[in-house]
């Protein structure tokens, strides 16, 4: 898609995402199902749904999920791991569906990349009166040594790219207008994982992964020089944040 942010080129190595990126905590997608009430007679679109790591997560719940992701090794990726659902081309900004379609839309880890108020009214718009929007991410707790010392090597490197932080999502939801019953949940998560999943965890950030192979590389060396000598697991600790508001 060409109006995507150039760093997303970075998701082409959806292998490299599927392996390097946690899992959602069991706690905060109980609280999706919950509060979106997903069950079955229910639809949800799962946005930016890239290799499916919340997907699946949603299938249990025995609501319809339907996927939209815009990056086609993404979708590729997605099909292999979620068998049985509707996969389709299509962005944020422009949802492949009719009005009132969905009773929930999830959003895992992708909605900094969005232009947010099309976006908003685009989902907005595929949602039926009173249906639900989840936005999450893992964010990596830098109170973790480990966490900290991986921070300093990918900071320096993330220039102008669209970043979770330094925004209050509960607000931005609220303040569109599109949208009520605003919250913001917390849920502590690890990631346990071994020396290489470490490495592939930073080099599937999309400013890295988009990075000339040598820089890459590099990042790479430093990485492994970190971990090379810890015990396996690998415990990588985050906080995962849920935000959720309702279609007006």
């Amino acid at each position: 898609m060409s109006d995507l942010h150039p760093a997303t080129r970075g998701f082409s190595a959806a292998d490299v995402y599927e392996r390097g990126r946690p899992s959602y905590p069991t706690a905060a997608v109980d609280a999706i199902v919950d509060r979106l009430d997903l069950r079955p007679g229910r639809t949800v679109l799962d946005l930016a749904a890239g290799t499916g790591k919340l997907t699946r997560l949603l299938v249990p719940s025995g609501a319809n999920v339907l996927a939209v992701e815009p990056m086609p090794e993404m979708r590729e990726e997605l099909e292999r791991r979620v068998r049985g659902i509707a996969v389709l081309a299509g962005t944020a900004e422009r949802i492949p569906l009719t009005d009132s379609y969905v009773d929930g839309v999830t959003v895992a880890q992708a909605f900094h990349w969005f232009k947010t108020e099309e976006a908003l009214r685009e989902m907005h718009r595929v949602l039926t009166p009173g249906g639900g929007v989840a936005l999450i991410w893992n964010a990596r707790d830098e109170r973790d040594p480990l966490q900290a010392a991986l921070t300093a090597i990918i900071d320096p490197l993330e220039q102008e790219t669209p970043r979770r932080s330094g925004r209050d999502w509960k607000t931005v939801l609220a303040d569109s207008g599109l949208f009520e019953r605003t919250e913001r949940l917390l849920f502590d998560h690890v990631q346990e994982t071994d020396a290489q999943g470490v490495v592939e965890r930073v080099t599937s950030i999309s400013f890295i992964a988009s990075m000339p192979p040598d820089s890459r590389a590099d990042v790479a060396r430093q990485v492994h020089a970190l971990v090379d000598a810890a015990p396996t697991p690998i415990r990588l600790p985050y906080m995962t944040e849920l935000y959720l508001g309702f279609a007006n």
